[in-house]
Protein backbone atom coordinates (compact mmCIF):
# COMPACT_ATOMS: atom_id res chain seq x y z
CA UNK A 1 0.00 0.00 0.00
CA UNK A 2 1.24 3.55 -1.01
CA UNK A 3 0.81 6.96 0.64
CA UNK A 4 -1.64 7.71 -1.60
CA UNK A 5 -3.91 4.64 -0.39
CA UNK A 6 -3.19 5.63 2.83
CA UNK A 7 -3.65 9.19 2.99
CA UNK A 8 -7.35 8.03 1.99
CA UNK A 9 -7.51 4.70 3.62
CA UNK A 10 -10.40 5.96 5.85
CA UNK A 11 -12.24 7.81 3.38
CA UNK A 12 -14.52 4.68 2.81
CA UNK A 13 -17.09 6.32 0.92
CA UNK A 14 -19.12 5.61 -2.13
CA UNK A 15 -21.27 8.63 -4.10
CA UNK A 16 -24.36 7.33 -2.92
CA UNK A 17 -23.49 7.18 0.99
CA UNK A 18 -25.21 7.09 3.72
CA UNK A 19 -25.55 10.58 5.67
CA UNK A 20 -27.05 8.99 9.01
CA UNK A 21 -23.58 9.10 10.29
CA UNK A 22 -23.32 12.86 9.78
CA UNK A 23 -23.60 13.55 13.55
CA UNK A 24 -21.19 10.92 14.39
CA UNK A 25 -18.67 11.51 12.26
CA UNK A 26 -18.17 15.33 13.70
CA UNK A 27 -18.26 14.13 17.28
CA UNK A 28 -15.48 11.75 16.48
CA UNK A 29 -13.07 14.72 14.50
CA UNK A 30 -13.53 17.10 17.24
CA UNK A 31 -12.70 14.72 19.50
CA UNK A 32 -9.94 13.72 17.75
CA UNK A 33 -8.90 17.09 17.14
CA UNK A 34 -9.20 18.26 20.85
CA UNK A 35 -6.97 14.78 21.50
CA UNK A 36 -3.89 16.34 19.03
CA UNK A 37 -4.14 19.34 20.44
CA UNK A 38 -3.46 17.80 24.08
CA UNK A 39 -1.14 15.61 22.52
CA UNK A 40 0.61 18.87 20.80
CA UNK A 41 0.48 20.81 24.26
CA UNK A 42 2.20 17.84 26.26
CA UNK A 43 5.89 18.19 26.96
CA UNK A 44 8.02 17.06 24.35
CA UNK A 45 10.44 13.88 25.08
CA UNK A 46 14.14 14.27 25.65
CA UNK A 47 16.26 14.43 22.79
CA UNK A 48 16.81 10.96 21.33
CA UNK A 49 20.66 9.69 21.33
CA UNK A 50 22.82 10.10 18.48
CA UNK A 51 22.82 6.56 17.88
CA UNK A 52 19.21 6.43 18.25
CA UNK A 53 18.61 9.22 15.67
CA UNK A 54 20.26 7.40 13.00
CA UNK A 55 17.97 6.37 10.65
CA UNK A 56 17.87 3.38 8.11
CA UNK A 57 18.60 4.06 4.94
CA UNK A 58 17.10 2.07 1.67
CA UNK A 59 18.15 -1.10 2.33
CA UNK A 60 18.71 -3.32 -0.92
CA UNK A 61 16.97 -6.35 0.50
CA UNK A 62 13.94 -4.98 1.58
CA UNK A 63 13.87 -2.80 -1.91
CA UNK A 64 14.30 -6.61 -3.52
CA UNK A 65 11.21 -7.79 -1.50
CA UNK A 66 9.15 -4.84 -2.67
CA UNK A 67 9.74 -5.14 -6.26
CA UNK A 68 9.25 -8.71 -5.77
CA UNK A 69 5.62 -8.41 -4.39
CA UNK A 70 4.89 -5.88 -7.02
CA UNK A 71 6.04 -7.63 -10.10
CA UNK A 72 4.30 -10.58 -8.40
CA UNK A 73 0.93 -8.68 -8.68
CA UNK A 74 1.52 -6.83 -11.75
CA UNK A 75 2.31 -10.41 -13.86
CA UNK A 76 -1.28 -11.35 -13.05
CA UNK A 77 -4.03 -11.00 -15.78
CA UNK A 78 -6.50 -12.00 -13.26
CA UNK A 79 -7.22 -12.19 -9.33
CA UNK A 80 -9.36 -12.31 -6.18
CA UNK A 81 -8.21 -11.56 -2.53
CA UNK A 82 -10.56 -11.04 0.71
CA UNK A 83 -9.40 -7.38 2.78
CA UNK A 84 -10.39 -6.66 5.68
CA UNK A 85 -9.56 -2.95 6.74
CA UNK A 86 -9.13 -2.13 10.47
CA UNK A 87 -8.81 1.50 11.06
CA UNK A 88 -8.96 3.64 14.41
CA UNK A 89 -10.40 6.35 16.00
CA UNK A 90 -10.66 8.24 19.07
CA UNK A 91 -13.63 7.41 21.10
CA UNK A 92 -15.28 9.70 23.73
CA UNK A 93 -12.34 8.82 26.61
CA UNK A 94 -9.68 9.70 24.04
CA UNK A 95 -8.80 6.05 23.35
CA UNK A 96 -9.00 4.54 20.32
CA UNK A 97 -11.85 2.69 18.63
CA UNK A 98 -11.06 -0.15 15.61
CA UNK A 99 -13.57 -0.23 12.76
CA UNK A 100 -13.42 -2.28 10.03
CA UNK A 101 -14.84 -3.47 6.43
CA UNK A 102 -14.41 -6.65 4.65
CA UNK A 103 -14.20 -6.93 0.72
CA UNK A 104 -14.59 -9.51 -1.66
CA UNK A 105 -12.36 -8.14 -4.53
CA UNK A 106 -12.37 -9.59 -8.08
CA UNK A 107 -9.65 -7.66 -10.54
CA UNK A 108 -9.62 -8.70 -14.57
CA UNK A 109 -6.29 -6.73 -16.21
CA UNK A 110 -6.72 -4.21 -17.80
CA UNK A 111 -10.39 -3.05 -17.86
CA UNK A 112 -12.46 -4.94 -15.03
CA UNK A 113 -13.15 -5.44 -11.03
CA UNK A 114 -15.71 -5.81 -8.90
CA UNK A 115 -15.63 -5.12 -4.92
CA UNK A 116 -18.07 -6.76 -3.02
CA UNK A 117 -17.82 -4.45 0.62
CA UNK A 118 -21.02 -6.69 2.66
CA UNK A 119 -19.79 -5.48 6.37
CA UNK A 120 -19.30 -3.55 8.58
CA UNK A 121 -21.44 -0.50 8.32
CA UNK A 122 -23.46 -0.04 4.86
CA UNK A 123 -23.26 -2.71 2.31
CA UNK A 124 -21.91 -1.65 -1.21
CA UNK A 125 -21.34 -3.08 -4.49
CA UNK A 126 -19.07 -2.21 -6.77
CA UNK A 127 -18.83 -3.00 -10.54
CA UNK A 128 -16.83 -1.93 -13.01
CA UNK A 129 -16.65 -3.47 -17.10
CA UNK A 130 -14.50 -1.38 -18.95
CA UNK A 131 -17.07 1.15 -19.90
CA UNK A 132 -19.01 2.08 -16.87
CA UNK A 133 -18.61 1.93 -13.23
CA UNK A 134 -21.04 1.51 -11.11
CA UNK A 135 -21.94 1.87 -7.65
CA UNK A 136 -24.94 0.17 -5.55
CA UNK A 137 -26.10 0.45 -2.19
CA UNK A 138 -28.26 -2.80 -1.81
CA UNK A 139 -30.56 -1.79 1.29
CA UNK A 140 -31.27 1.55 0.21
CA UNK A 141 -31.58 0.44 -3.15
CA UNK A 142 -29.54 2.72 -5.03
CA UNK A 143 -27.72 2.55 -7.72
CA UNK A 144 -25.30 5.41 -9.16
CA UNK A 145 -23.47 4.69 -12.74
CA UNK A 146 -21.23 6.85 -14.68
CA UNK A 147 -19.18 6.66 -18.04
CA UNK A 148 -15.56 5.22 -17.28
CA UNK A 149 -12.04 5.25 -18.48
CA UNK A 150 -10.59 2.13 -20.58
CA UNK A 151 -8.51 1.19 -17.49
CA UNK A 152 -8.23 0.06 -14.05
CA UNK A 153 -5.91 2.58 -13.06
CA UNK A 154 -7.52 5.58 -14.91
CA UNK A 155 -10.73 4.38 -13.58
CA UNK A 156 -9.90 4.17 -9.95
CA UNK A 157 -8.35 8.22 -10.38
CA UNK A 158 -11.52 9.21 -11.78
CA UNK A 159 -14.10 7.75 -9.64
CA UNK A 160 -11.87 8.98 -6.50
CA UNK A 161 -11.87 12.82 -8.40
CA UNK A 162 -15.23 12.55 -9.51
CA UNK A 163 -17.46 10.65 -6.62
CA UNK A 164 -15.21 10.20 -3.37
CA UNK A 165 -15.05 6.21 -4.18
CA UNK A 166 -11.45 5.05 -3.13
CA UNK A 167 -10.48 1.34 -2.13
CA UNK A 168 -7.53 1.09 0.29
CA UNK A 169 -6.45 -1.56 -1.24
CA UNK A 170 -6.40 0.10 -4.84
CA UNK A 171 -2.75 -0.04 -5.15
CA UNK A 172 -2.18 -3.68 -5.14
CA UNK A 173 -4.62 -3.75 -8.02
CA UNK A 174 -2.51 -1.66 -10.63
CA UNK A 175 -0.48 -1.74 -12.90
CA UNK A 176 2.75 -1.14 -11.67
CA UNK A 177 2.26 -1.14 -7.92
CA UNK A 178 6.03 -0.29 -7.28
CA UNK A 179 5.91 2.53 -8.90
CA UNK A 180 3.52 4.01 -6.35
CA UNK A 181 5.81 3.13 -3.36
CA UNK A 182 8.76 4.42 -4.92
CA UNK A 183 7.09 7.45 -5.07
CA UNK A 184 8.48 9.80 -2.06
CA UNK A 185 10.04 6.42 -0.35
CA UNK A 186 12.42 8.24 2.36
CA UNK A 187 13.55 4.73 4.44
CA UNK A 188 13.12 0.94 4.02
CA UNK A 189 14.76 -1.78 6.12
CA UNK A 190 13.79 -5.56 6.93
CA UNK A 191 13.30 -6.57 9.92
CA UNK A 192 12.57 -9.98 9.75
CA UNK A 193 10.57 -13.32 9.41
CA UNK A 194 7.01 -14.34 10.48
CA UNK A 195 5.58 -17.82 10.61
CA UNK A 196 2.38 -16.59 12.06
CA UNK A 197 1.02 -14.31 10.03
CA UNK A 198 -1.08 -15.80 7.07
CA UNK A 199 -0.77 -19.12 7.85
CA UNK A 200 2.94 -19.36 6.22
CA UNK A 201 6.30 -17.73 6.52
CA UNK A 202 6.58 -14.13 5.63
CA UNK A 203 9.01 -11.50 5.07
CA UNK A 204 8.50 -8.33 7.08
CA UNK A 205 9.38 -5.29 5.56
CA UNK A 206 9.06 -1.77 7.33
CA UNK A 207 9.28 1.54 5.10
CA UNK A 208 8.36 5.14 5.30
CA UNK A 209 7.02 7.19 2.26
CA UNK A 210 5.51 10.18 1.89
CA UNK A 211 4.67 11.26 5.72
CA UNK A 212 3.41 7.30 6.18
CA UNK A 213 5.47 4.66 8.21
CA UNK A 214 4.30 1.29 6.85
CA UNK A 215 5.21 -2.41 7.78
CA UNK A 216 4.43 -5.04 5.75
CA UNK A 217 4.62 -9.08 5.88
CA UNK A 218 4.82 -10.48 2.54
CA UNK A 219 4.80 -14.03 1.55
CA UNK A 220 8.46 -15.14 1.59
CA UNK A 221 7.63 -17.98 -1.32
CA UNK A 222 4.56 -16.77 -3.17
CA UNK A 223 5.64 -12.85 -2.62
CA UNK A 224 2.02 -11.94 -1.81
CA UNK A 225 0.94 -9.72 0.87
CA UNK A 226 -0.71 -10.77 4.30
CA UNK A 227 -0.94 -8.03 6.93
CA UNK A 228 0.06 -4.17 5.82
CA UNK A 229 -0.01 -1.51 9.25
CA UNK A 230 0.28 1.55 8.84
CA UNK A 231 0.59 4.78 10.90
CA UNK A 232 0.42 8.49 9.53
CA UNK A 233 4.22 10.33 10.67
CA UNK A 234 2.49 13.58 11.80
CA UNK A 235 -0.36 12.08 13.98
CA UNK A 236 0.87 12.35 18.14
CA UNK A 237 -1.72 9.76 18.77
CA UNK A 238 -0.61 7.03 16.73
CA UNK A 239 -3.60 5.57 15.11
CA UNK A 240 -3.14 2.64 13.35
CA UNK A 241 -4.66 1.33 10.23
CA UNK A 242 -4.40 -2.11 9.63
CA UNK A 243 -5.24 -4.00 6.30
CA UNK A 244 -5.13 -8.32 5.92
CA UNK A 245 -5.38 -9.59 2.51
CA UNK A 246 -6.29 -13.21 2.38
CA UNK A 247 -7.89 -15.94 -0.04
CA UNK A 248 -5.48 -14.81 -2.75
CA UNK A 249 -5.88 -16.52 -6.40
CA UNK A 250 -4.34 -15.20 -9.11
CA UNK A 251 -4.81 -15.86 -13.24
CA UNK A 252 -8.45 -17.81 -11.83
CA UNK A 253 -11.22 -17.87 -14.73
CA UNK A 254 -13.46 -15.01 -14.93
CA UNK A 255 -17.32 -15.63 -15.65
CA UNK A 256 -18.34 -13.16 -18.51
CA UNK A 257 -20.97 -12.12 -15.80
CA UNK A 258 -18.64 -11.23 -13.03
CA UNK A 259 -18.42 -7.77 -13.75
CA UNK A 260 -21.88 -6.22 -13.59
CA UNK A 261 -25.55 -6.85 -11.90
CA UNK A 262 -29.00 -7.08 -13.10
CA UNK A 263 -30.16 -5.92 -9.79
CA UNK A 264 -28.11 -3.33 -9.42
CA UNK A 265 -28.90 -2.24 -12.76
CA UNK A 266 -32.79 -1.63 -11.88
CA UNK A 267 -32.25 0.05 -8.92
CA UNK A 268 -32.89 3.70 -8.26
CA UNK A 269 -30.51 6.04 -9.68
CA UNK A 270 -28.75 8.98 -7.85
CA UNK A 271 -25.98 11.23 -9.66
CA UNK A 272 -22.58 9.69 -9.48
CA UNK A 273 -20.73 12.16 -7.11
CA UNK A 274 -19.44 13.00 -3.74
CA UNK A 275 -22.21 12.65 -0.79
CA UNK A 276 -20.33 16.32 -0.16
CA UNK A 277 -21.89 17.45 -3.31
CA UNK A 278 -24.66 15.80 -3.94
CA UNK A 279 -28.59 17.92 -4.54
CA UNK A 280 -29.74 18.85 -1.29
CA UNK A 281 -27.10 17.84 0.88
CA UNK A 282 -25.69 20.27 3.85
CA UNK A 283 -22.85 20.98 1.85
CA UNK A 284 -24.06 20.95 -1.64
CA UNK A 285 -23.82 24.83 -2.39
CA UNK A 286 -20.33 24.77 -1.05
CA UNK A 287 -16.11 23.60 -2.37
CA UNK A 288 -16.23 20.95 0.86
CA UNK A 289 -13.20 18.12 0.97
CA UNK A 290 -14.54 14.32 1.19
CA UNK A 291 -15.23 13.80 4.60
CA UNK A 292 -12.50 12.01 6.34
CA UNK A 293 -13.79 9.98 8.76
CA UNK A 294 -14.89 6.17 9.82
CA UNK A 295 -18.64 5.50 8.24
CA UNK A 296 -19.03 3.07 10.41
CA UNK A 297 -21.38 3.03 13.61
Amino acid sequence: MTTLSLSRSIRLVFAFGVVAVTTRIADAQALRNLALQSATDSVSPPPLSSKAQTTPSLEPKALDILKAASARLAAAHSMSFTAIVTYENPSRLGFPLAYGTKSEVLLQRPDKLRVLTLFDGPASEFYYNGKTMMAFAPKENLVAVAAAPATVDAMLETAYHSAAVYFPFDDVIVTDPYKDIAQGLSVAFYVGQSHIVGGTTTDIVAYDSGGVFIEAWIGAEDKLPRLLRAIYDDDPLHLRHVLVFSDWKLDVTVPNDAFSSSTAASAKRIPFASPNILPGSPSSNNAVKPVTAPTNP
